[in-house]
């Protein structure tokens, strides 16, 4: 009997010690640190030719790459589908996930698709066919996922991340570091320490700069560096500026990206000054000085009192006027395309140099109506994508409550 016990004593250990084990296993396999790549098996998507009109409806925001994909970020995953002017998502064309880190922000340019990470991990994606391109440890970003349901935040406007256009740099910027990198390989063009408590990134300029407010210490600036090289081009302060003064980005590709002047203001005020950016530093311009006004080119378009103008950027002198639109306001702008939105959300868009209106269609899709609030845009390759928020809408609600419906961005052609 006392041997038949033992045995069982024994059993009874191993098998522990095998639940254990098998534990331990699992809980490695779901909670270590992972990459999991799924490329494309399919036909890279032919480049759309589509009429003017809405195309149809997503559940999340896209960034439109090569005139032919659409690419979505989430939590853990950056992924795509196509063709670009699908009438809802698709199932994806290619597919990246990592697992602990987050999502912070992606970028495209060309047929390079380049996520940032939570753990300052950057990953660069060939949107012909999935495959990472390049990987390297950038800047930790001050944090993670901090999109809403739709992840427009992580795509239309990624904290910390700014692309240069024709000059092939990423600039990322963390709260400890600021760096650049060649965006067809990856490699380091420069690094420098920064102090993010008191510095406040506005983006990369169609300059060539990449530009910082700095309020480390001395008198408020707006730091320019060049985006190749690293190396301060600039320490400019605004002439008559208030004591406390903002700076906003306009006339950029996307937020923060190739940004064609700047407009600073001061508490309490109603417009402020506009000033365009040019080789030889900041130039005063009067006709961005208005709220709202935005600068196409050189061009700048506004929209006030049922009245649609168009001015040179230089001189401010009027090229074309149009009253007979309607209340209006201009929700995004792309090159060569201005798009305003009516109050029965209408979709006008028209040619900032001349105030030729290109299309006007009612951003209606199936039976959804237009009884709801425009949110965040993106407006790219001749394509807007806009989100519908439930009227009024309320930021600090809950995504069920802030967002129209499951499927709330809209996107048309222009």
């Amino acid at each position: 009997m006392g041997l038949t016990t033992g045995r069982r004593r024994i059993v009874a250990v191993v098998s522990a010690a095998v639940m254990v084990a098998v534990t331990a296993i699992t809980a490695y396999r779901v909670l270590a640190p992972a990459e999991v790549s799924t490329t494309a098996r399919g036909e890279y998507p032919a480049a759309a030719d589509r009429e003017a009109g809405v195309v149809g409806r997503l559940p999340v925001a896209p960034l439109i790459v090569d005139g032919r994909l659409r690419v979505y970020a989430a939590q853990r995953q950056v992924y795509a589908d196509g063709p670009v002017d699908a009438r809802h998502r698709g199932t994806p064309y290619w597919s990246f996930r990592r697992w602990p880190a987050e999502v912070s922000g992606v970028v495209a340019d060309g047929t390079t698709v380049v996520s940032h990470w939570s753990d300052g991990k950057l990953v660069a994606l060939d949107a012909r066919t999935g495959q990472v391109a390049w990987q390297v440890d950038g800047p930790v970003p001050a944090e993670g996922w901090t999109a809403r349901r739709t992840g427009a935040g992580a795509v239309w406007s990624p904290a910390g991340l700014f692309h240069a256009g024709d000059s092939p740099a990423l600039v990322v910027s963390g709260p400890e570091r600021l760096a650049a990198f060649a965006f067809d390989d990856g490699r380091q063009l420069w690094s420098t320490e920064v102090d993010g408590r008191c510095r406040t990134d506005v983006g990369t300029t169609s300059t060539g700069w990449f530009a910082v407010v700095d309020r480390c210490g001395g008198p408020v600036v707006v730091e320019f560096r060049d985006v190749r090289t690293g190396t301060p081009v600039d320490r400019w302060q605004p002439p008559g500026a208030a004591a406390e003064w903002r700076v906003t980005p306009v006339g950029c590709v996307t937020e923060g990206v190739r940004c064609g002047g700047l407009r600073v203001t001061g508490p309490g005020d109603d417009g402020g000054r506009g000033w365009l950016l040019v080789a030889g530093g900041p130039v005063a311009a009067a006709a961005l000085d208005p709220t709202g006004a935005e600068l196409n080119g050189e061009w700048v378009v506004r929209a006030a009192g049922g009245v649609v103008t168009g001015r040179s950027a230089r001189d401010g002198e009027e090229i074309w006027r149009r009253a007979d639109l309607g209340p209006v306001r201009i929700v995004a702008t792309q090159t060569g395309r201005v798009h305003l939105i009516t109050e029965t959300n209408a979709l006008i868009t028209v040619d900032p140099a001349t105030g030729a209106e290109r299309s006007r269609f009612v951003l209606n899709v199936g039976a959804d109506g237009v009884g709801w609030a425009p949110g965040a845009a993106y407006a790219s390759g001749g394509y807007l994508a806009l989100e519908r928020l439930r009227r009024p809408p309320a930021p600090d609600a809950d995504d069920q409550r802030y967002f129209l419906t499951s499927e709330p961005l809209v996107l048309a052609a222009t």
